[in-house]
């Protein structure tokens, strides 16, 4: 069991810039995955108030809110975390498994060539950070429902990062970030020296803070991530049913569904600050709040 961070030793905040999309057209109209009704009644109302409420966190939290402007005919274009990964200013899209969700690349790319960044459009199946996790020299990536393990290689190329694939085996953890996050990136609160597994050290951010439910992952994906991240936060099924896992972090908050209470107390003992988000009107659609999320580093 990890001992609890000391006391006197608090975590530092990390300022981070995020682009939304307001959910003026979420709605349920189709099923791509488990949590999808097609019946299902959706509280638009509701919704608009914990969007706001998520942005306003964030912003009292001291990080850049930007947003796109949403499309009719989109109901999940609020979930801006699928449109893109975004490294060091350089941009990687997406290409949508699901038909109904394909025009958003067209929708996000516009929005990132105003803002001034160049985007690559990938040839594989690619569901952008909904798969794709920067954690510290690693760069974790989903498949089994979505992104490919042919569009892991694409991402390797394009950004040069070593991208390790884990193989998702629940439908109701059909994104890898349903399944896992990142705590601390490793770029801060502690050496910027990474030691590598052979104990030497080099240049670039430390060793990444993760936490998961292993049951989402394959028995050779658990093991990977067992050797990897050591001191991982785990999580139970009832909290990453919660969307606990669908969280994000800035290696001090975490902004964190509040359904989630056996994580809430876990990040708590590990010197973190939980800052409880109510996304649950957009579960119906199989969302939370990193879904919502796209981070623009």
């Amino acid at each position: 069991m990890p001992t609890p961070r000391p006391a006197g030793a608090p975590r530092t905040a990390v300022p981070r810039r995020y682009l939304l999309c307001r959910p003026t057209h979420f709605d349920v109209q189709y099923a791509i995955n488990p949590w999808m009704r097609e019946d299902a009644e959706v509280d638009t109302a509701l919704a608009a108030r914990q969007w706001e409420n998520l942005v306003r966190a964030y912003r009292d939290h001291g990080h850049t809110v930007e947003t796109v402007e949403p499309t009719a005919g989109l109901p999940d274009m609020v979930f801006a975390a699928n449109s893109a990964l975004v490294v060091d200013g350089r941009v990687f899209g997406s290409r949508f498994h699901a038909p109904q969700r394909r025009p958003e690349s067209r929708e996000y790319e516009i929005w990132f060539k105003a803002a001034g960044y160049d985007v690559y459009r990938p040839e594989s199946c690619c569901e952008g950070e909904g798969d794709l996790v920067p954690a510290g020299r690693y760069l974790l990536a989903g498949t089994g429902f979505r992104t490919t393990r042919d569009a892991h290689a694409e991402v390797q190329e394009y950004f040069g990062i070593p991208v390790i694939s884990l193989q998702l085996i629940d439908p109701y953890f059909y994104h890898l970030d349903t399944a896992l996050f990142v705590l601390d990136d490793g770029t801060t609160g502690g050496s910027t020296e990474a030691s590598g597994e052979s104990g030497e050290s080099g240049p670039g951010p430390g060793p990444a803070t993760i936490a998961y439910y292993p049951g989402a992952f394959s028995t050779g994906s658990r093991e990977v991530l067992r050797r990897l991240f050591p001191d991982a936060v785990l999580a139970t099924r009832d909290d990453a049913l919660a969307f606990g896992l669908n969280s994000v972090s800035d290696n001090r908050h975490v902004f964190v569904a509040a359904q989630a209470t056996g994580l809430i107390d876990q990040l708590t003992a590990r010197g973190y600050v939980p800052v409880p988000v109510d996304l649950s009107e957009f579960r119906k659609a199989g969302g939370g709040i990193k879904c919502c999320t796209q981070e623009i580093r």
